[in-house]
């Protein structure tokens, strides 16, 4: 059992990094081997719209055929049983780095002929978001991305840790809308409970269950894929 953590956060050990930690000790615990990827640290790029793994004969059909640092991470996904996905949320939406991810990665499992999933994997998928914002404001985001991911992967759950602490002392940015007593607070009796919730997702990704294939709307995805610190 692989259970795989691909953090979207430029900043180590804080808000994501932290929960996504919890999610794999949660996946450990249940005798998981587990790894944490860094995107942050990879140098590579989202989708170039080459079509390689669309190619009719092509021996790239439902693989990126692009190579980059990200290439390794792709194809260890092919081979996990668990996925756990974490960004912060930025101006409304996940990270660049996560994005540019997530366009590799269900791009080339798309199939355009008949809206099936090329991915032929068994994989839980789950995804942990931290943000400013109160609990709650981003629900259609976390429902965005959870349709994006559920056509190729077992979805098994969304953890958010809203209202986080965005730094150790405030008063020496200008964030005064913050408030940083607040937060503080929140760090001390709210975060525990979204770590609580990241260790559980990572039992679940780990724990066994069968998996259903899914189909999903091509003429949506095609109409959506064309048209704060944490």
């Amino acid at each position: 059992m692989k259970i795989l953590a691909i953090n979207g956060s430029p900043r180590k050990n804080w808000n994501t990094d932290l929960l996504l930690q919890k999610a794999l000790e949660g996946a450990k615990s249940m005798g998981a081997e587990t790894e944490m990827i860094r995107l942050y640290d990879l140098d590579f790029k989202g989708c170039r719209g080459c079509m390689a793994c669309n190619l009719r004969d092509g021996k790239s059909y439902g693989n990126c055929a692009w190579n980059d640092e990200l290439k390794e991470v792709l194809e260890k996904i092919d081979g996990c049983d668990g996925l756990i996905l974490g960004s912060p949320v930025y101006w409304g939406d996940i990270s660049a780095e996560m994005r540019a991810f997530l366009e590799r990665l269900l791009f080339q499992y798309t199939d355009f002929d008949n809206g099936a999933s090329l991915y032929r994997g068994n994989t839980k998928a789950g995804f942990i978001y931290t943000m400013n914002a109160p609990a709650g404001y981003n629900d259609a985001l976390y429902k965005k991305y959870q349709d994006f991911l559920s056509p190729h992967f077992e979805y098994i759950g969304t953890v958010e840790s809203a209202e986080t602490l965005q730094v150790e002392d405030y008063g020496k940015y200008h964030l005064g809308f913050f408030e940083g007593g607040e937060r503080h607070q929140r760090r001390k009796t709210v975060f525990p409970e979204d770590c609580r919730k990241a260790f559980e997702l990572g039992k679940k990704a780990a724990s066994s269950s069968p998996f259903q294939c899914c189909f999903f709307d091509s003429s949506a995805f095609l109409f959506s894929h064309s048209s704060s610190l944490s």
